[in-house]
């Protein structure tokens, strides 16, 4: 009854299952006829099982219900305790009510006297504070009658004090009376104070009352504020009224021209106040500072009336940019003599503190920060236009500057030098004139004549015209002024970000203008590259004169290798020895060995048709010229100094993109089906257009290649691997025409349009040779051959699939290989791994 398979470890009962079927489980206790006679021990066994469950289900009713009546009994306790807490509770809070009125109906009468006892004590308060106010108020009568006024200063200042405490009491008609006596007294003694000064400044007595002024000025400290600030407005009037007088009543005197006297008559003011007056203001006024400020504002709006006058009179001809220039240096310098003078002495010490630092100086605002230049700042664009000026000569001067100077050994050119200094002092001066809106406005300028000078006069030494008379090392000196140009342009835009005001610093950006310096450097790269392709042109020739669909054997090298290795080390090793910067010398190789990709490209093309064994020698000539690439960077170093990884990487990438293509080629065209096969491994593409092109490199007529490629869609079903177009094949062309007529086969015939690798003929004449060692094959041609065919895959052991015969280069990126041989040449600059346009093409 028990069994069935076990469940965790415990054997499972066929009656507890939830699909319980008694005909199964009777089959499963008896199975056959034989174990019927264990049915009575069966039956007695579920008898037993049943007493079993009926007496358990007995104990479990029995437990349960005992349960129950022990829980109720329970629940009625609580009930029963609960009633008595709330009752004891109830007892409590009574109790606790009638003890608080107890307590305070003790504590009433104390709190009576209490209050008794604190009005008593402010009434007696207030009738003393009276009785003192009464009797100060009449000794303040008696003192100001008599002009003691250091005892008015002292009495007026308790008088202010013990009207104060009386504010609420104004209800009060002799309170009220009382009030409005000090106010008068106030206004009196006021009028009094400023009616001696007055008298005394007249009768020029201040030396002999100076003692009665200063005590005076301690009254006017306790009258208040606006009692203080009327006596130094007066004082401040009183100074500068012969001032107003002779500098605005007078044109002649108040031009800018006597911009020195102003400014020398607030001096001899303020050393007078320094010999005579400044006893008599105490030093928290800061009398002179209030005099000076309000010089500065009178003096500010009338060069504001002067500069608005002088631009109305024809259309602003009348102002001279050079006075306004020099008015507006003398105004900086006097607020800088200002600043200094009404520095504090603690300011003086954090500042002395802080002079190898970021001064503190610097964070505190200035008290005299463009008080008086201020007015000046709207006509600023006069002046910023006058360099605009200047600098539009200084750019034809520049272009008619010859490129190397005569008996000077020259790095850049002197113009670059000249220009950027002229910056650095125009920078300074702008930058103590104003440094906002102005100080952007000329940064514009500065941006302005940056791109002049890389379009206009660096860009023009590679014009058609002079590019024929130029040499490597003038190409190199124009190489190396745009590249001083660039990080100097960098240098100069963090300079004026730093003197620029914050809320427009975001605006001074000249990335565009070292873009545009980074493109004449990719253009005299360019230009230099362009050398190279001349030296190798005679090697060219000499490729395409071969008869490659002749050959019948590989054998060693060709022999234009050797002549294009000796060309383009002799002229690459010239140019490496004049080129200083070690990334542009990169840059230079790089580009030299995609030129030369490109040259064999366009070979290749122009060799066509190519049989079998011609592109085998081919491939064998590739690998030599790649090993002969590879030396190009170090052609300059020390003996055994091994060139970087990443280059020899790039002439790997670079060169290896012929391989596809010449694998293909090697393939014989008869049978047909093994160019088809060759075409699907190595190209794997399902292109037409493509597969013709290989077609005619072959030397396929055109009447013939229709069968090939009815062959090639059947046999393009059984390769599920293919792409629509391989991008290399798609973008090499191969013109139309009769075999082997392809004219000048360098130039550009075969190139891959569009990517930037064709090779270009032109008129640039060769440099001057530097003599270097040809290369010498010999002793190695049995290792290159071995190592060629190690390198070449015959069809017969490609395999599919393989990397040789993905037609996407090395890394399988075939697309963007062929993005990174055209960098340079394009005009995005990108090539030299620098943003930047390329300006003019040269040549």
């Amino acid at each position: 009854m028990n069994g069935g398979p076990p469940r965790g470890g415990q054997p499972v009962d066929p009656l507890d299952s939830d699909d319980y079927d008694p005909i199964h489980h009777l089959n499963t206790l008896f199975p056959h006829p034989a174990t019927l006679q264990s049915v009575p021990a069966t039956t007695q066994a579920l008898h037993n099982h049943l007493e079993s469950l009926d007496n358990e289900i007995s104990q479990l009713v029995t437990t349960q219900s005992a349960t129950n009546a022990d829980s109720l009994s329970r629940i009625t306790t609580a009930k029963t305790e609960l009633t008595e807490l709330l009752e004891n509770i109830d007892t409590v809070r009574e109790r606790a009510v009638r003890t608080e009125d107890a307590i305070s109906a003790m504590t009433a009468d104390i709190k009576k006297l209490d209050h008794t006892k604190r009005n008593l004590t402010l009434s007696m308060t207030v009738l003393k504070r009276l009785q003192m106010l009464t009797t100060a108020y009449e000794q303040l009568k008696t003192q100001s009658k008599n002009r003691q006024y250091r005892e008015c200063a002292s009495l007026m200042s308790a008088v202010l004090e013990l009207m104060a405490h009386f504010k609420s009491f104004r209800s009060i008609d002799q309170i009220a009376t009382l009030s409005r006596n000090v106010a008068d007294l106030k206004a009196e003694l006021l009028e009094q104070v400023c009616e001696d000064f007055e008298m005394v400044f007249v009768k020029q007595e201040v030396a002999i009352r100076k003692g009665m002024l200063a005590e005076a000025c301690n009254v006017m400290d306790a009258l208040g504020d606006g009692a203080r600030g009327r006596l130094v407005t007066w004082y401040c009037n009183t100074q500068l009224r012969e001032y107003r007088q002779v500098f605005r009543g007078n044109d002649e005197a108040g031009s800018l021209d006597n911009i020195t006297r102003r400014y020398a008559w607030l001096k001899r003011i303020l050393k007078v106040y320094d010999e005579e007056h400044s006893a008599i203001f105490p030093g928290s006024w800061k009398v002179n500072e209030v005099l000076a400020k309000t010089f500065c504002e009178g003096t500010k709006d009338d060069y504001k009336g002067i500069l608005t006058r002088a631009m109305r009179k024809e259309g602003g001809k009348t102002l001279d940019v050079n006075l306004l220039l020099k008015c507006l240096q003398e105004t900086l310098e006097f607020e800088n003599f200002l600043e200094r003078r009404f520095t504090s002495s603690k300011d003086k010490i954090e500042e002395r503190a802080s002079i190898d630092t970021m001064s503190s100086r610097d964070e505190r605002p200035l008290i005299f920060g463009k008080a008086i230049s201020e007015a000046f700042e709207p006509y600023l664009s006069l002046w910023v236009d006058a360099q605009d000026k200047q600098l539009s000569n200084l750019i034809p001067t520049y272009r008619a500057a010859p490129l190397r100077p005569p008996d000077e050994d020259v790095t850049v050119l002197p113009s670059s030098i000249e220009l950027f200094h002229f910056y650095r002092l125009t920078l300074a001066q702008c930058a103590k004139l104003s440094t906002g809106s102005k100080l952007l406005d000329l940064s514009h300028t500065f941006a302005k004549y940056l791109d002049e000078y890389a379009d206009v006069v660096l860009l023009h030494y590679f014009t058609p015209d002079k590019t024929s008379s130029l040499a490597a090392e003038d190409v190199v000196i124009v190489l190396n002024t745009a590249d001083y140009c660039h990080v100097t342009t960098s240098q100069l835009q963090e300079k004026i970000k730093s003197k620029v005001d914050p809320d427009v610093a975001d605006k001074v950006d000249f990335e565009r203008q070292q873009d545009a310096f980074l493109g004449v450097v990719s253009a005299a790269i360019r230009l230099l590259v362009r050398k190279v392709e001349l030296a190798a042109e005679p090697a060219w020739r000499e490729m395409r004169n071969m008869p490659w669909s002749r050959l019948e054997v590989v054998g060693d090298q060709s022999g234009y290798v050797s002549v294009l290795l000796s060309a383009v080390k002799e002229v690459v090793g010239q140019i490496l020895a004049v080129v200083g910067k070690d990334a542009y010398q990169r840059a230079f190789c790089d580009k030299v060995v995609e030129a030369m990709a490109a040259g064999f490209l366009a070979s290749v093309v122009g060799c066509r048709p190519i049989g079998g064994v011609g592109a085998e020698q081919m491939l064998l000539d590739a690998y030599v010229l790649k090993k002969g690439f590879e030396e190009l960077l170090t052609l300059r170093s020390e003996a055994g100094t091994a060139p970087p990884a990443s280059y020899i990487k790039h002439v790997a990438r670079t060169l290896t993109k012929l391989d596809t293509l010449l694998k293909t080629l090697q393939v014989q065209s008869s049978p047909a089906e093994g160019l088809v096969q060759a075409y699907l491994i190595h190209i794997s593409d399902r292109s037409d257009t493509n597969f013709r092109k290989v077609l005619d490199l072959k030397g396929i007529r055109r009447q013939d290649q229709s069968s090939f490629v009815e062959l090639f869609r059947a046999h393009m079903v059984a390769h599920d691997n293919l792409v629509d177009t391989n991008p290399f094949l798609n973008a090499l062309q191969v013109p139309s025409g009769n075999i082997g007529s392809i004219p000048g086969g360098g130039s550009g015939v075969g190139g891959i349009a569009g990517l930037g690798i064709t090779s270009s003929g032109g008129g640039l004449p060769g440099a001057s040779a530097l003599v270097t060692p040809r290369f010498d094959p010999s002793g190695l041609g049995s290792a290159i051959m071995n190592a060629a065919r190690d390198g070449v895959d015959r069809l017969q052991t490609q395999t599919p699939g393989s990397d040789a015969g993905s037609g996407v280069g090395e890394e399988g990126n075939l697309e963007g290989n062929l993005r990174t041989l055209g960098r340079l040449f394009r005009r995005d600059g990108s090539g030299i791994g620098i943003r930047g346009r390329f300006g003019r093409e040269g040549g």
